[in-house]
């Protein structure tokens, strides 16, 4: 400094490891809203794989209704546009480092963004996908099918889980853990020790569970370690005429079942909040009406978002 003039350093001058520190306090809107076009060393900065091993768009939602026939929403355009922007600068930006992917319940992804976005993301190790309205078997098959590194898969459930399971079995070799936000009846279970014997931990938490299908999963997945079974609204089906009825306790048969996991996770009471819920949306979860965020949680650790 001379005669009080002082010249200082450029933002562009900054040392690149400082840029990732700084870009890693920000969201995902953030990070694609243009800085990387500031200029050539914020644009590498903001293509550092410290940046991307997370692509999470939990806090977007689609502007959509409702509607009577499949897929049972429609998706505003415009939403669909701005869903896509992003995507795209995502995987430009990250240059194929993205481990993990997240989706809300309430972002409904179309086959062509899902497809775009699987090849571009090779390393994949966990989805979280809440909802497949408007994903059809050959867009999530096309997924699976780029994603071979696949461990871990969070996803709603699905009338016809033969098709999927199948091609996770084919083509996931390391295929560890399974969550399912959605109902689990003895065609799931049965499908499930068919295509995924090897499976290690599954959450059915918050979900109408058939008791005949928590037997199958006990006795038919050998190398299970973790169940989460916690607020299930658990069904027996009794045999005809009778009823389907609530189970209020896991009898003594299962318990010695799942002595042989790891852990076994449940939460059956009357006087929990979550099960209190579960009932009332009759087993299937509907996070819209509850607090934001309630949807990531789960007991089991590697689980929680």
């Amino acid at each position: 400094m001379e005669d009080g003039y002082y010249v200082g350093r450029r933002w562009e001058d900054l040392d690149t490891d400082i840029l990732v520190k700084i870009f890693q306090s920000f969201d995902i809107l953030e990070l694609t809203s243009g800085i990387a076009h500031v200029c050539s060393a914020w644009r590498m900065a903001c293509c550092d794989p410290l940046l991307w091993k997370t692509l999470d768009l939990s806090m977007m939602k689609s502007n959509f209704i409702k509607i009577p026939l499949e897929p049972y929403v429609y998706v505003d355009g415009r939403s669909d546009k701005i869903l896509t922007r992003l995507l795209k600068i995502s995987m430009s930006l990250s240059r194929g480092n993205i481990t993990t992917l997240i989706f809300h319940f309430n972002l409904f992804v179309s086959d062509e963004q899902l497809t775009y976005t699987a090849e571009r993301c090779p390393q994949l190790r966990r989805l979280v996908l809440p909802a497949w309205n408007r994903i059809k078997k050959t867009g999530i098959c096309k997924a699976i099918r780029a994603w071979k590194d696949l461990e871990s898969l969070t996803m709603p459930g699905i009338a016809n889980p033969p098709y999927l399971m199948e091609e996770i079995s084919k083509n996931c070799k390391n295929f560890r853990e399974l969550k399912i936000m959605g109902p689990c009846d003895k065609f799931f279970a049965s499908t499930l020790a068919t295509f995924l014997p090897t499976l290690k931990v599954l959450s059915l938490r918050c979900s109408m569970l058939y008791k005949e299908a928590l037997i199958i999963i006990l006795d038919s997945l050998p190398h299970l370690e973790v169940l989460n079974i916690s607020h299930c609204l658990l069904i027996e089906v009794l045999p005809p005429p009778g009823p389907k009825k609530v189970v209020s306790e896991i009898d003594q048969s299962i318990i010695e079942k799942a002595s042989r996991l790891r852990e076994f996770l449940t939460c059956m009471n009357d006087s929990c909040t979550m099960c209190q819920r579960t009932k009332i949306d009759e087993g299937l979860m509907r996070w819209y009406r509850y607090e934001e965020g309630l949807w990531k949680a789960d007991e089991v650790k590697s689980l929680a978002l």
